[in-house]
């Protein structure tokens, strides 16, 4: 495999089992903690995000036809901005939303901006939709996405606010890093001569990824 994006990808779809796995420690500390622990919730935060693959390649999408830092900053920003309203909301008011259901429209959003890559709602359907209202939006799903696994843990209310302002912050930071590679590796690839002739099949992998993903949620939904 010549290209480390397109091997992400690969990886990503070998593994739809994992995606967001906790480990017995993680877990553990979750059920029992209670009080305010920033550090351990901002190591958790940031561990999440950086595995959380779902995530990362829908960012993946947003910013693989992006060669303005500004506009990497906006649509970042946008995303942000999505997840935090909802990662903090939907814990803090308890919000229950079914975790197969947000996860099968966070694989939609894979899907999505693979297709609007490829140059698909022009194509077929003749139309380019505002890509900045669709980061945002995809971004308060990814957020519920967020929310909905801490709330499998049923959080002690002692020190919650600063405890969720913490994994935030970790979750900022875990993306910030991972973003930060990607752009890295995904810069260099730019000068290739390859990239124009492989970035169809990194989108359509995109695609076929985010497909599967649904997929397997929507499955784990209906037989649950």
């Amino acid at each position: 495999m010549k290209h480390p994006i397109l091997l992400c990808i690969l990886m990503g779809a070998t593994s739809l089992a994992l995606a967001h796995g906790v480990d017995d420690n993680t877990r553990t500390f979750l059920q029992q903690n209670s009080g305010v622990q920033f550090v351990p919730f901002l190591y958790i935060g940031a561990k999440h995000m950086i595995t959380g693959y779902d995530h990362l390649l829908f960012l993946l999408g947003v910013i693989f036809f992006l060669f303005r830092s500004r506009e990497v900053l906006l649509y970042v920003s946008l995303f942000t901005l999505g997840h935090s309203i909802t990662l903090m909301s939907g814990v803090l008011a308890n919000i229950q939303v079914n975790a197969y259901l947000i996860d099968a429209i966070i694989g939609l959003s894979v899907v999505y901006k693979g297709f609007d890559n490829l140059g698909g709602f022009q194509r077929i359907l003749g139309f380019q939709p505002d890509t900045r209202y669709a980061v945002l939006v995809f971004g308060l799903f990814h957020g519920f996405g967020l929310a909905t696994k801490l709330q499998e843990f049923h959080l002690s209310q002692d020190g919650l606010l600063t405890n969720l302002i913490a994994f935030n912050i970790g979750v900022e930071i875990g993306q910030f890093t991972a973003l930060a590679m990607i752009l890295i590796l995904i810069s260099a690839w730019r000068h290739s001569l390859t990239f124009n002739r492989f970035a169809v099949l990194t989108n359509t992998l995109l695609m076929a990824v985010g497909i599967m993903l649904t997929g397997y949620q929507l499955t784990g939904y209906f037989t649950s």
